[in-house]
Parts: structure tokens; C-alpha cells; sequence
């Protein structure tokens, strides 16, 4: 394995070609956002883990799971353990305990999370390597990169009959200050190879804002 696979669990497909050395670096937090089209994004992201041998982790606040949409976007179901109804007072513990042993962790973060609780995630995603998503809610604390999913569009319905054939989201990236915004076009019922970006619409040094997502 390479220094560079070492640091960086890559991500497949277009999605992959937005973030920081193609992936997730290990020893980090990842903040998703975006009230529906996060979901779709969950899934490319815990198969960088899978991809690889290793495990990943699901913490969910109620029972939603869409383990065929997961396996569909190359998730290794027999390496992603799903841990459901996680109690809002036990979030932060159920969440350290899973960076302990899994190499991805994506948690649903429940409302009014505690500053001194998400930096103690932080640092335990840090000392294992591990990578922490936090999913949805607000997280108070730092994050190392961040993505907002934006307007979401579904193709194949246009003219109000026949079958669903993919979905177009736009996605906002932003590391270190930067951020980029581009669309993901996602045919459904197959491989994360096949998420192709669109062209990038636009490349500021301002930080993510509702704005930016406008469109």
C-alpha cells in the first residue's frame, strides 16, 4: 500500500475527484450537510472503507437505512455495521465507541449537540485514524473538510410517465477556506464509477453559505 493510501481512504467515481487527494484522510472529521441530498452521498463515502478491507459504521437516530441504495453505490454490506435509535443523551458516547473500531463512522448528529463533546470526537477520530461523518445536524465543533448537499433534480419523469433514470445534486466542497461548487450527475442502479461531475460552476475563497447553494 502506498504513503499515499496510507493517509487517504480513496473515494471512486466523480464525487471522489471533489475532494482533497481524491478521499477522506484518516484522523479526520467530515461535516455533510444538506436536509435530502445527503443521503445520497453517505454511501460513496463509507465505501472508501469497504473498498478497501476495512470497516464502516452507521449511527442513526431512528430506523432509515437504505442498505440496497448503499450496496447499489459498492458498499460492502458484510463490513458496514448499522447501529439504530442511538438516544440523543448517548450520541457521543455511542459514536466514540464506534471510532474505536471502525475506520469510517457516519452519525446522524442529534439537535444541540455539546461543544466539549464534538472536539472529544474529534480528538478520538484523530488518535485511531479514523474518520468521523458527521451527518446532517449542526456540529459546533472544527471540521477538516465540508459538504453541502444543495438542489437535487430527478431525470426520467420529465414527461410524467416512465422510470426514474438518475439524479442530478449539486454539491458545495469546502477545505481550508476554499470552496468549490459542481454538479454530480447520478445514474441510479449502479456503480459509484459512474458519477460523472459537471463542469465546476464556480471556485471562491469564501466559506459555504445558504447562497451558495442557490440554484
Amino acid at each position: 500500500m502506498s504513503f499515499a493510501h496510507e493517509q487517504v481512504l480513496p473515494v471512486a467515481g466523480g464525487f471522489g475527484s471533489l475532494l482533497p487527494g481524491g478521499g477522506l484522510r484518516r484522523g479526520s472529521v467530515v461535516h455533510l450537510g444538506g436536509a435530502v441530498g445527503s443521503a445520497a452521498l453517505v454511501a460513496p463515502l463509507l465505501a472508501a472503507a469497504t473498498a478497501v478491507g476495512e470497516w464502516a459504521a452507521v449511527a442513526l437516530l431512528d430506523d432509515t437505512f437504505g442498505a440496497l441504495a448503499a450496496a447499489e453505490a459498492d458498499v460492502a454490506l458484510e463490513r458496514c455495521a448499522v447501529v439504530r435509535r442511538v438516544p440523543a443523551e448517548r450520541w457521543a458516547t455511542v459514536v466514540g465507541a464506534l471510532l474505536e473500531g471502525f475506520t469510517v463512522v457516519s452519525a446522524v448528529v442529534p439537535p444541540h449537540v455539546r461543544l466539549g463533546d464534538a472536539r472529544r470526537l474529534v480528538a478520538r477520530a484523530r488518535e485511531r485514524r479514523a474518520v468521523l461523518i458527521a451527518w446532517r445536524g449542526a456540529w459546533p465543533a472544527e471540521a477538516a473538510l465540508r459538504i453541502e448537499a444543495g438542489a437535487s433534480r430527478w431525470h426520467g419523469l420529465e414527461r410524467g410517465d416512465g422510470l426514474l433514470a438518475g439524479r442530478e445534486l449539486t454539491v458545495v466542497v469546502e477545505n481550508k477556506g476554499v470552496s468549490r461548487t459542481a454538479r454530480l450527475e447520478m445514474p441510479l442502479g449502479t456503480s459509484l464509477g459512474s458519477i460523472v461531475v459537471a463542469p465546476v460552476e464556480a471556485i471562491t475563497t469564501a466559506p459555504v453559505t445558504p447562497a451558495a447553494l442557490a440554484g
